[in-house]
């Protein structure tokens, strides 16, 4: 009897849901906890009621069925306007009211100033200011996981033109943006990337043979073969199978985002992608339907000032990406994309903040890809060389990060040569496998 009434009672909520669609949301004043108990003590009967009385879903279920923006869609006077005193400013209007002002003004294109970047090492790996909340062993290993995936990247890129794999990406110049960021998530979030994100791989636990499998199209791929090399997946460790269409991902990632709202998960939907995918019109359509959904999922844009060939300034004209968050009702924050320990804390409070508030952010990390956009790809053709280099040597990531953990104590040039050597034979003998 207890089952057959469960049953019916997920019968009846997924027949709300059905009807209610995208109105059947959750109230974001209130806790994930809280939402999971309100959830249970719904009764078959209450339900069914409600489903009699459709007012009563909105009016007597605010936990479960209703979110703060439908207040704001409610006028105050029904003409819209109010006729007397101080009130007759304003314009009563879905979404709030709105001043009115007999002054005739344009928006500005563009802020007086642009938005500064959140860093936290300068160019020389010391700290600007204060203290940041890294540990010895976390820092250790976000450095050996960005070494690791540095060699890793060098000598798959080698073996491409050696003619012993058919295509292959870099993420030379991005080695921050992968690993600061995985470190700064748990296992139960759910990776959504573009295609320059295999650090988020090794970091969760994506061995050097697993990524030689896949490249290689052996018989230990997971996808036995059926994927072009870099197109990295794995269901155990929550990263979805990249996908080659620019962007396609991030409306996927909102709607995997909503879903964990609504199972009421202590977890966040996180995607990536680059300056370029901002120019397509599943960007827009992404950032609105989380604003408006209001899912915790976190929008990493790595801006990397180059699509391709095709530089930011022939892009857009606004100030970069995290200016667009504030357009669809998106909180955002530019950070630097070189440094490590910025991009952690950024991606960490980020994170918190999805969860806890239960709201999409956007990251916009500035970087540069110092390699080519792909094996395909020659970029000196449309780049300067000494662009190039300085962004190689002087503003390295990884070099940066060094300086930083050395000036701790906790690393040497012993354990620089050690690990570089061991990681080259590792990935040497896996190209063998």
């Amino acid at each position: 009897m207890a089952v057959c009434v469960r049953q019916s009672r997920n019968n009846i909520i997924n027949l709300v849901k059905s009807k209610m669609g995208l109105l059947g949301l959750t109230n974001l004043s209130s806790s994930v906890s809280s939402l999971n108990n309100d959830h249970i003590t719904l009764s078959t009967a209450s339900l069914a009621k409600d489903l009699r009385n459709e007012s009563s879903v909105f009016e007597n279920k605010p936990t479960l069925y209703r979110t703060r923006r439908f207040e704001s869609t409610k006028p105050h006077q029904r003409s819209g306007v109010h006729s007397n005193g101080a009130s007759s400013q304003f314009l009563d209007f879905p979404g709030g009211q709105v001043a009115f002002t007999p002054e005739m003004r344009f928006i500005s294109e563009s802020r007086k100033e642009r938005i500064p970047c959140y860093r936290v090492l300068d160019d020389d790996g010391q700290l600007i200011q204060g203290s940041i909340d890294v540990g010895k062993e976390i820092a250790v290993k976000m450095y050996s996981d960005m070494a690791t995936l540095q060699t890793m990247d060098t000598i798959f890129y080698e073996a491409q033109r050696q003619g012993r794999i058919s295509f292959y990406l870099t993420t030379i110049g991005e080695e921050a943006i992968n690993i600061a960021s995985a470190a700064a998530l748990t296992i139960d979030d759910f990776v959504v990337p573009q295609y320059r994100e295999p650090g988020v791989l090794l970091w969760r636990g994506f061995t050097l043979q697993q990524f030689a499998n896949q490249c290689f199209s052996n018989k230990g791929d997971d996808c036995r073969g059926r994927q072009m090399p870099i197109h990295y997946g794995s269901k155990k460790l929550n990263y979805f199978t990249v996908a080659s269409t620019i962007a396609s991902q991030l409306p996927h990632a909102v709607g995997l985002a909503y879903s964990l709202k609504m199972d009421g998960k202590d977890a966040c939907a996180v995607t990536y992608f680059g300056d370029g995918g901002s120019s397509e019109g599943d960007f827009h359509a992404a950032l609105n339907f989380a604003a408006v959904t209001e899912a915790p999922v976190l929008f990493i844009c790595r801006n990397n000032g180059w699509a391709i060939s095709t530089p930011t300034s022939d892009q857009f004209r606004s100030d970069g990406i995290v200016v667009r968050g504030e357009a669809y009702g998106v909180r955002s924050i530019r950070v630097d994309g070189n440094d490590t320990l910025a991009l952690y804390s950024t991606v960490r409070a980020a994170r918190e903040m999805a969860i806890r508030e239960q709201r999409p952010i956007l990251v916009e990390a500035l970087t540069y890809r110092v390699g080519h956009h792909s094996t395909s790809d020659d970029s000196t053709k449309y780049r300067p060389v000494d662009e190039i280099e300085l962004w190689r040597s002087a503003r390295d990531p990884i070099t940066r990060f060094r300086k930083w953990i050395e000036s701790n104590g906790w690393w040497s040039g012993e354990a620089e040569s050690e690990l570089r050597s061991n990681v080259r034979k590792q990935v040497k003998l896996v190209c063998l496998n």
